[in-house]
């Protein structure tokens, strides 16, 4: 079994480098997209967890938070369960990949875009969580429904602008 969180000393939020939080979720974001690609069901949402969990794990240590990762596993899935339905959009349009010719098409172009924009709102979440004080300990996902929501939908127009930024142009 894992150690709990101990106390550690939280980085005063003046002290975090914000280009670096900015790097770093533009990165996991990216990654999240490109995992979404992946042309197998399912297969797509254990390598976006995989890169979340990445994320959270480097989002911690820029604010001293200890990092468990099966704490933070569990956190991560409370999380999305409690935004459903819109963290289940990325589930379902991976479990539609199962589908020959037509699901996968439709799920190389809608995946991308769900795993890079629920990356996104994981990303704001812990930031403002870890920004006010929070711990992964004291993280409540009910309460932040609403602003994962809202980050949700701004980082599907994340995803689409570095979609349009990446296309070659014509």
């Amino acid at each position: 079994m894992e150690a709990q969180e101990t106390t550690q000393a939280q980085a005063p939020v003046s002290e975090v480098d914000q280009a670096a939080l900015d790097k770093t979720v533009k990165y996991h974001t990216w990654a999240s997209a490109v995992m979404g690609v992946v042309p197998l069901p399912l297969v797509d949402v254990v390598g976006v967890t995989a890169i979340q969990l990445n994320m959270l794990r480097k989002l911690s240590k820029y604010y001293g938070i200890p990092f468990s990762k099966n704490v933070v596993k569990n956190i991560l899935g409370s999380l999305l369960g409690a935004v459903v339905p819109t963290g289940a959009g990325f589930p379902l349009a991976s479990a539609a990949k199962a589908v020959p010719v037509i699901g996968t098409a439709a799920g190389v172009v809608t995946v991308p875009i769900l795993a890079a924009a629920s990356t996104y709102a994981v990303a704001k979440v812990f930031i403002q969580h870890f920004a006010s004080g929070g711990t992964f300990l004291t993280f409540d996902p009910d309460k932040v429904k609403e602003y994962y929501a809202e980050m949700f939908k701004e980082g599907q127009k994340v995803a689409a602008q570095m979609k349009a930024e990446a296309a070659p142009e014509a």
